[in-house]
């Protein structure tokens, strides 16, 4: 099997996980869209020197870093159009989707902006293990932090979450009283 089918059968399969974390990270469906097209280019050139069995957190943390070295530089992606968009045509192009990521697990608005309310560290870790479903150890590899980091950022992102969703639901509450 040559390089690029053995690139494209272990990484291809994670484009789905590529771009919800890059979603979440850059908050905006086109600059993630941008984000995981330069980290598979990245991978695909770094990919001779992957040995391990799972690429899942190999892509994760080029992703990742692809998008907080963006960020740095103060790149913006948003003025290029996607290619599914440009080949619907100019009046697809207007379009603004600023809907959060797919994920049936997470179809609750609120939901979705307690999460984008999290400070970086905390979402990024809490999306890499509810969603991603990654190991401590992988979320360690992904986000260059020990793993005691990843469960102290872990535990204060849950702790947020709950926080941030019992104060949208409390207006609820007292509505039906």
């Amino acid at each position: 099997m040559g390089r690029r089918e053995e690139f494209e059968r272990k990484v291809l399969p994670l484009l789905p996980a590529a771009y919800n974390l890059a979603r979440w990270i850059t908050r905006h469906p086109q600059d993630a869209e941008d984000a995981v097209q330069d980290a598979l280019l990245r991978a695909f050139r770094a990919f001779d020197g992957f040995d391990g069995d799972d690429p899942k957190p190999w892509l994760l943390m080029i992703v990742r870093n692809t998008c907080r070295t963006a960020f740095r530089r103060g790149e913006r992606w948003r003025n290029v159009i996607p290619l599914d968009v440009a080949f619907r045509g100019p009046a697809a192009a207007h379009e603004a989707d600023d809907t959060p990521p797919p994920d049936s697990r997470l179809d609750a608005p609120r939901i979705h902006a307690a999460i984008e309310g999290l400070p970086d560290g905390l979402r990024e870790t809490l999306v890499l293990r509810e969603i991603e479903e990654l190991s401590y150890a992988e979320i360690a590899t992904v986000t260059e932090v020990p793993i005691g980091t990843v469960m102290s950022r872990l535990s204060r992102a849950r702790a947020r979450l709950r926080e941030a969703l019992d104060e949208t639901a409390a207006p609820t509450r007292e509505a039906e009283r």
